[in-house]
């Protein structure tokens, strides 16, 4: 017995440097693995190829990564003549050969080599291995392309290979990203559930897209049924009650699908069935005179299926029946109910701070709407408001503005130049024009406001075709300069324009400059006395017709700036004005006829009222401005004057 245990001793012992010989011996090198596997390689398929391409990543051999790349690129071949893989690079007469080692192989026809042309799924299975690779690369773009293609397709294989990554990363934005991307990729493939948890409660607060892409598959449910009193496995997110969550066609048809319950019997299927077994003028011993109705149709059916003679299907009582004797759960496909808790708290609280940031990016839309119809309206607001002529050509000097730019760029191409020289000249022309206008046509129907309309009306048309004829029906473009391009980015939701920024300064400016005008001139003081008395103005030497000419061309000449405005970000054709025209005279009536301050209040009101009818309803925007309208009448029913209405005389006139 000694001897013999003595045998064993002694056969373990020898055996001991075999088995530290198998436990250090080095792993297979890439050329290795190749040769390998050469079937699978010479014909793969995305479903087999994973382990090899694994195999290569993880080989530890920096060949690897040349293969790889040669492979995903078409780079990669079987010499004919003795089957062995070649790396190949094409020439003119064929290709130029390397070794799978990085040796010389020469040179060889193209008919001598087999080109091995993986397809999609396979050089997709490539590129997830590269990454591995591509995340320490010497190139700071190679890594940062490896991180997007990660966030792009994230894997579990990733994890490991990105955590490595991190410490080594120099780039402190590349470092940024691959902790953010660490932690999207541990709190869905980790397998320590609190180290999971923990990653999902950093991003507590957070509003990134990607991370409500990665919380979501973890909060994803499923439907699911058992019997009542049955347990059902899996993470329960809630109970779902047939009549209110899922309808009974529903929970039915969910019940079939899970194989708890027969199929549902169709009014043709029983109908066929009944027919098909009538026996002595009776089925199942039911007389056919006493099948007149639907429930003895079904204890017939139920008969036949006692008996063995039709299929077994759920009538209408037997669904209502089977359904009330059935629990109906959702499930989330994450098993770890810890790791939903929490998802779900980062998720509320993402959606609570998520909708303050719509509402804070629709006002930020509605005071944008609002600053351009403000700016389309502030000459509206002089030209109608104070002078009480109703201009319907207002739209077409907003036009004549935004054309004017766009001559002015064809000549000068510096558009931040073209800038500067088109505002001023805007003013200009349509100063000149609202001055014409009011010469030839305004100044004869004063106090004549169905006639002022109709010709204004007519001149709006006359300048539509007019542009028409000059610069063609083709929408022109008025290019703004390179720093007002992008927007002003708060987060993910809120943003804003840089160009809408810049109308509303723009806004701003001709609020001041009006209220200067008005309340610090000798200009504004005339406007003002013409405005409230004409004759007693006349009688202190004051030229009303002057003064008319004046402040008509000065509104027409703001309408005109408005237009450049409104041209950088809305398409220059001969219709631009028609866009603006009712939104300017539903500005001036509503904020109150006279009143700058109510021409603000009245484009902050149809800016916000339009946005908010737009959230309702984003897909019609025309529905959106048809409600708008309907409201403003009904408003102006309520207050006639508007939002801030004149007093004392002016309000009678």
């Amino acid at each position: 017995m000694r001897a013999a245990l003595a045998a064993i001793v002694l056969a373990l012992l020898s055996l001991m440097p075999l088995a530290a010989l198998a436990q250090t011996s080095p792993p297979l090198s890439a050329v290795q693995i190749v040769e390998d596997n050469r079937a699978q390689i010479e014909k793969p398929s995305r479903q087999t190829i994973g382990p090899v391409i694994a195999g290569l990543a993880g080989s530890g051999d920096p060949q690897a990564l040349v293969i790889l790349s040669a492979w995903a690129n078409r780079g990669l071949g079987v010499r004919k003549s003795d089957g062995a893989f070649v790396l190949i690079s094409e020439t003119a007469d064929g290709y130029v050969l390397r070794a799978l080692d990085g040796s010389d192989a020469g040179t060889a026809a193209r008919a001598d080599i087999t080109e091995l042309r993986p397809n999609a799924g396979v050089r997709g299975v490539i590129a997830t291995a590269l990454v591995q690779f591509n995340l320490s690369d010497p190139d700071p773009a190679r890594r940062a392309d490896a991180l997007t293609t990660i966030a792009r397709d994230p894997a579990p294989e990733l994890l490991d290979p990105l955590r490595a990554s991190i410490d080594a990363e120099t780039d402190p934005v590349l470092r940024a990203r691959k902790d953010r991307l660490n932690r999207l990729l541990t709190l869905r493939f980790d397998p320590d559930s609190a180290t999971r948890i923990a990653a999902v409660e950093s991003f507590s607060g957070d509003l990134g897209l990607d991370l409500r892409g990665a919380l979501n598959p973890l909060l994803a449910t499923t439907r699911r049924a058992a019997p009542l009193g049955t347990a059902i496995d899996g993470n329960i997110a809630r109970d779902l009650k047939p009549g209110s969550d899922l309808t009974e066609v529903e929970a039915y048809d969910l019940l079939v699908a899970a194989n708890l319950a027969p199929a549902r019997l169709t009014p043709a299927e029983l109908k066929s069935a009944l027919a098909a077994n009538i026996t002595d003028g009776a089925v199942a011993g039911i007389p056919l005179a006493d099948l007149n109705t639907q429930a003895a149709r079904n204890r017939a059916y139920t008969a036949l299926e006692v008996a063995g003679t039709v299929p077994v299907a759920a009538t209408d009582e037997e669904v209502t029946q089977i359904v009330a004797g059935h629990r109906f759960v959702l499930t989330y496909s994450e098993p770890d109910t810890a790791v939903t808790t929490a998802a779900q708290a980062v998720l509320t609280g993402i959606e609570v701070k998520l909708g303050a940031m719509q509402m804070a990016d629709l006002a930020l839309d509605a005071l944008s709407l609002a600053s351009i119809y403000f700016l389309a309206a502030i000459g509206l607001a002089i030209t109608f408001g104070v002078m009480r002529v109703i201009n319907m050509a207002h739209g077409e000097f907003i036009m004549m503005g935004a054309y004017t730019g766009y001559v002015v760029q064809l000549f000068i191409p510096n558009y931040t130049l073209s800038l500067i020289v088109a505002l001023p000249l805007a003013f200009l022309v349509t100063f000149a024009a609202g001055v014409a206008m009011e010469r030839l046509v305004i100044r004869h129907l004063y106090k004549r406001p169905l006639e002022t309309l109709l010709a204004t009306f007519g001149i709006s048309i006359a300048l539509q075709q007019l542009a028409k004829n000059i610069f063609g029906t083709q929408a022109r473009p008025l290019t703004s300069p390179a720093w007002l391009d992008g927007a002003l980015t708060f987060n993910d939701i809120v943003s804003i324009s840089y160009i809408r920024v810049a109308i509303f300064v723009l806004a701003l400016v001709f609020l001041m400059f009006f209220l200067w005008l008005m309340k610090r001139t000798r200009l504004g003081l005339e406007v003002r006395a013409v405005t409230q008395n004409p004759s007693m103005a006349a009688s202190m030497g004051i030229n009303p017709d002057r003064i008319n000419m004046l402040t008509f061309g000065l509104g027409s000449g703001i309408a005109g700036i408005a237009g450049i405005a409104i041209g950088l970000f809305a398409k220059v054709t001969s219709e631009l004005g028609n866009d603006y025209i009712v939104q300017s005279f539903m500005t001036v009536v509503v904020g109150g006829v006279g009143n700058i301050w109510g021409t603000l209040a009245g484009a902050l009101m149809i800016g916000t009222l339009q946005k908010g009818i737009e959230w309702f309803n984003p897909s019609n925007t025309l529905a959106a401005q048809t409600y708008m309208i309907l409201f403003i009448i009904l408003f102006i029913q309520f207050r006639p004057r508007g939002i801030i209405a004149l007093k004392g005389r002016a309000a009678g006139d």
